[in-house]
């Protein structure tokens, strides 16, 4: 019987894995260059090279190591039969790569898609609150400002954010300011129309994700000095009419969202809440006055979790659950 799953590094993708899935740790192996093993939750956990986790035809692999990885290695676990789920970038706007939010289009997927992206993470929770809107009411047009956690960068960002905040000098430095009390509207890198690559995923992505090109997307991204989550202001023109407490029951009763919107009592979504959790907070529903047909949402999510390591796991459930692999 082939290994259950290989994942591509010890990362929060193993941790996520380990505590949805525990009676499946003993099909779950890690592989990586340059690593021998790392001890979870009192266990040990042997990492294996490339080539020995394609040898041992895994069902599933979830690849966390950046798009020339991807695209090197996926292809070579494809070709055993292995159904690769992959966090980079490298596959998301292949035409013949399914991009999937299984809350949202997780049926599109066949026992012949060997290679599956998961979505950039602000992207993943953000159409999370989107879907069950667009389905009832159809979505014209999304203006989107994100705060992205440093943690969105990776571990050297948070380096650099714990070294400002205890007035260390000559820390590590990934960005080109310091973060530690300011922000600044940079995610990824600048394209030659002004935007930034961050900026294009959350346009793409949102129109293969929901299968409609014609929603009308412009965005800001922005970096701030917050570990737990990104938080995402985005305004909603709508197709129909709608009651805004019609909005809240949608969202209150929708896969994978929370409700948190009683702006009396200063219930709202943050950060604070999101670090560690696998939801997608949802909150200060608000009708936009300034239009016919619109609305605002505030949605915070961990970005670890629910942005990359969570979807990945909940690919890999889907899959299994429906006998895909």
């Amino acid at each position: 019987m082939r290994q259950g799953v290989y994942l591509n590094c010890p990362s929060i993708h193993k941790i996520v894995f380990y505590k949805k899935n525990s009676k499946e740790n003993e099909n779950c192996r890690c592989w990586s260059h340059g690593f021998s093993g790392f001890r979870y939750a009192k266990s040990d956990y042997t990492v294996v090279s490339v080539e020995d986790a394609i040898a041992a035809h895994p069902q599933i692999a979830i690849f966390s190591a950046g798009g020339s990885t991807s695209l090197k290695y996926a292809p070579e676990f494809a070709k055993v039969g292995c159904t690769v789920i992959d966090n980079s970038s490298a596959w998301r706007m292949d035409t013949k790569v399914p991009l999937i939010v299984p809350e949202i289009n997780a049926q599109i997927l066949t026992k012949n898609d060997k290679i599956i992206a998961n979505p950039n993470c602000s992207t993943i929770q953000m159409v999370v609150a989107l879907a069950p809107i667009h389905a009832t009411y159809g979505i014209e047009r999304l203006v989107i400002s994100t705060y992205q956690s440093v943690s969105g960068t990776g571990v050297k960002a948070v380096q650099q954010l714990e070294d400002e905040t205890q007035g260390i000098q000559d820390g590590v430095k990934v960005y080109p300011y310091p973060i530690h009390r300011n922000l600044f509207p940079h995610g990824g890198d600048f394209l030659a129309d002004g935007y930034t690559t961050e900026e294009l995923k959350l346009e793409q992505e949102t129109h293969k994700i929901l299968n409609d090109p014609n929603i009308r997307v412009t965005s800001t991204v922005v970096r701030v000095p917050v570990t737990g989550g990104h938080s995402e202001a985005i305004n909603i023109e709508t197709k129909k009419d709608f009651e805004i407490e019609d909005i809240r029951k949608l969202l209150n009763h929708s896969r994978g969202l929370r409700l948190l919107d009683d702006p009396s009592r200063n219930i709202y979504p943050m950060p604070l809440y999101s670090e560690g959790r696998n939801e997608v907070f949802v909150g200060r529903i608000r009708r936009d006055h300034s239009l016919p047909h619109a609305l605002n949402i505030w949605v915070v999510a961990d970005n670890i979790r629910k942005g990359a390591a969570t979807n990945a796991v909940q690919i890999a459930a889907y899959l299994i659950d429906h006998q895909l692999v």
